[in-house]
């Protein structure tokens, strides 16, 4: 795997991955008080996340679960000196799909992170990794939606 990252202006800079796709990463701060971009930690984070939720996904899908949606949501903190790595991170995982089995879900997700995810991997060297889970299912928030939308009798 190859990476590029290349210095734009101020603390602004441009990776582009191996694969040609390109982030703009930033620290600087805007005429508005935005940065540019993710700062590289906040694109660590992000991947952690990108990572699990893929596993998480494939794993679903290999098992014929009916998976419509995952969103990973991550809250992290950092040492307070430096190098600041990540001390504590936890991932809420938010899985849609139509009758899924909640023991397939968690089992995917215990899967990603206790097995497959090398990001997490990296990550619980430095940092307590946990994580939550929540299973929404679709099927009977669509049947109860169609019930809503019901004219009703004159």
């Amino acid at each position: 795997m190859k990476a590029r990252v290349k210095w734009v202006e101020e603390r602004t800079f441009v990776g582009e991955s191996g694969s040609g796709h390109k982030v703009v990463l930033g620290t600087a701060r805007g005429p508005e008080g935005r940065t540019p971009g993710p700062s590289p930690m906040e694109l660590v984070l992000i991947g952690t996340g990108g990572c699990s939720a893929y596993d998480v996904v494939h794993i679903l899908e290999k098992g014929r679960e009916a998976v419509e949606d995952c969103v990973v949501e991550l809250d992290a903190d950092r040492a307070e000196t430096e190098p600041r790595v990540f001390t504590r991170i936890h991932m809420h995982f938010i899985v849609k799909g139509r009758a899924m089995s909640h023991d397939k879900v968690k089992r995917a997700i215990d899967l990603s992170i206790e097995k497959y995810c090398s990001a997490t991997a990296m990550m619980a060297k430095t940092a307590a990794v946990t994580h939550d889970f929540e299973v929404v299912d679709t099927a009977v928030n669509k049947a109860v939606g169609m019930l809503l939308r019901q004219p009703s009798a004159p």
